[in-house]
């Protein structure tokens, strides 16, 4: 069992110091208590709007959401921390082009790996400062509803769209935490909706996976569908995906509270990063993916967010893409697609050369 120990309001001040010198845009403290509109995430579970993503149901993985202690013991705090990606004025690629969009934040290296190094850093600090205190730091893969802690500790308000919303940062956010056994006075919650009637992302989502305000159905949601989802993508949802063949931005886009924003320090990571970029087409991305053994793109993109679907998702991905683009060129890539061991590339493939047959139909 971990020592217990209690900070003063210098030593939290000075530890949030620390995490911001560690380049964290915000640095928040929340109760390890129960969170914010628990009821209401069982109740997700319950209906089935997680998907496939079986890890999140299962009983001891739901609890330890809901209980920081099942996740470290004697948790008494949940610091909890943000990064910014905002990219700044981009313009979408331009219609025609068979260009691919990506989310955001997939843009460099895996996140995951610049956030695992900074917050095993404010961990090793932590301890430092409280020897044998408990702390234990985690991502969006870990058990911790981050958005409800988020919240809890200030750091802004869950939004329509079901992101986290700052109204100087928008929601271009990624949120780490470092659970810890130190009791550390919990920083004002941040309890104002500035939402107000706002239902953009609502309406603009394609495939209305925002089926509620702060409801998503993941089954429905684009970044779902191309990401997390291991089978057919459903076939009545694959033209509102467009050409966006990582993840979804679009209730992002909309959001007024992400006009202006500055630059996130993650956006000018990546752009800095030496290792693969998204090439210029769809075609030219096939072609590169279809010239890759499975070992090969591991290799090539293991160290990007990029890796997530596998080399057999992104295929479907691009067929997908590649048939809502309606460019003829595309047939020849296309029919590459059918010599794949996979029978969902060989069934996005033959839909996408469908597609393509019917827009050619209408010209």
């Amino acid at each position: 069992m971990a020592l217990r120990h209690t900070a003063s309001s210098r030593e939290k001040e000075d530890l949030r110091a620390a995490a911001r010198d560690l380049g964290f845009l915000q640095v928040g403290f929340a109760p390890a208590q129960r969170p914010p509109r628990a009821e209401e995430y069982l109740a997700w579970l319950r209906a089935g709007h997680h998907g496939e993503m079986a890890w999140l149901a299962r009983d001891d993985a739901a609890q330890r959401r809901l209980d920081p202690t099942l996740a470290l013991p004697d948790c008494r705090t949940v610091v909890v921390v943000s990064l910014s990606y905002a990219p700044g004025a981009q313009p979408a690629p331009s219609p025609g082009t068979g260009q691919a969009r990506i989310a955001r934040y997939a843009h460099g290296r895996d996140y995951h790996l610049e956030f695992e190094d900074r917050l095993n850093h404010l961990a090793s600090e932590l301890r430092e400062r409280w020897p044998g205190a408990g702390a234990r730091a985690y991502v969006d893969y870990g058990p911790v509803l981050e958005r409800a802690h988020a919240q809890r500790a200030g750091l802004g308000w869950v939004g329509k769209n079901t992101m986290l919303i700052h109204p100087e940062h928008g929601s271009w956010i990624l949120l780490g935490e470092v659970l810890t056994t130190v009791a550390i006075d919990p920083d004002p919650p941040f309890e104002a909706d500035r939402c107000g009637t706002c239902v953009r992302c609502i309406d603009a989502c394609p495939t209305g996976a925002i089926t509620a305000p702060r409801h998503l159905d993941s089954r429905l949601c684009i970044s779902y569908l191309t990401i997390e989802l291991r089978g057919s993508i459903p076939e009545a949802l694959r033209a509102a995906i467009g050409n966006r063949v990582f993840g979804c931005d679009i209730c992002q886009e909309v959001c007024p509270w992400n006009d202006g924003v500055p630059v996130g320090d993650l956006a000018q990571l990546a752009s800095r990063w030496g290792g693969p970029v998204p090439a210029e087409t769809m075609v030219s991305w096939a072609e590169e993916i279809l010239d890759l053994s499975d070992e090969g793109f591991r290799a090539a993109y293991g160290q990007t967010a990029l890796a997530r679907p596998g080399r057999g998702g992104w295929l479907r991905n691009l067929c997908v893409g590649l048939g809502n683009v309606g460019d003829a060129g595309a047939v020849p890539v296309i029919m590459r697609c059918f010599d794949e061991e996979s029978s969902v590339v060989r069934e996005h493939a033959a839909w996408a050369l469908a597609r393509l047959a019917e827009t050619d139909a209408r010209l």
